[in-house]
């Protein structure tokens, strides 16, 4: 059976609705999975995953959060290559290029991106949650 995790960061609980939807899409693929808040995740954890999701939101000036998830992802981004790797993540400004620079680095990293990056403009409205439900099936069922 796989095993995978989601790792997250959410300030406002838009990215944590998310993330907590992709994890019922992930069991209902029939995988084990663990939700864990970016710090109580280290970069050498990902080894003890057959895949990785990751969410932040876009922050500042369309950057991943600066305090704790910038600093994770790039000690991950060593630890990346050959890995199954999903990206998503809530904005409230700007169009998205948050996502399109992270989806650049994780390619980059080496990592077997699986998709383009799911992204929600703030709250995740019922489309967005079932999309992150199936991204969650879809990523456990390709491992």
């Amino acid at each position: 059976m796989s095993k995978v995790a989601v790792v997250f960061w959410s300030g406002t609980g838009n990215t944590e609705a998310m993330a907590n939807a992709i994890v019922e899409g992930v069991k209902a693929a029939g995988a084990d999975v663990d939700l864990v808040q970016v710090d109580d995740f280290k970069a050498d954890d990902i080894a003890g995953y057959n895949g990785v999701i990751f969410g932040c939101p876009a922050m500042g000036d369309e950057v991943l959060e600066e305090d704790s998830f910038e600093p994770f992802f790039a000690e991950a981004e060593s630890k990346l290559n050959g890995v199954p790797v999903a990206l998503f993540g809530s904005y409230g400004w700007g169009g998205g290029k948050w996502m399109e620079d992270w989806v650049e680095r994780t390619k980059n990293a080496g990592a077997k991106l699986f998709g383009d990056g799911l992204i929600a403009e703030n709250a995740p409205d019922d489309d967005v949650l079932a999309e992150c439900n199936k991204l969650g099936q879809d990523f456990a069922a390709s491992l």
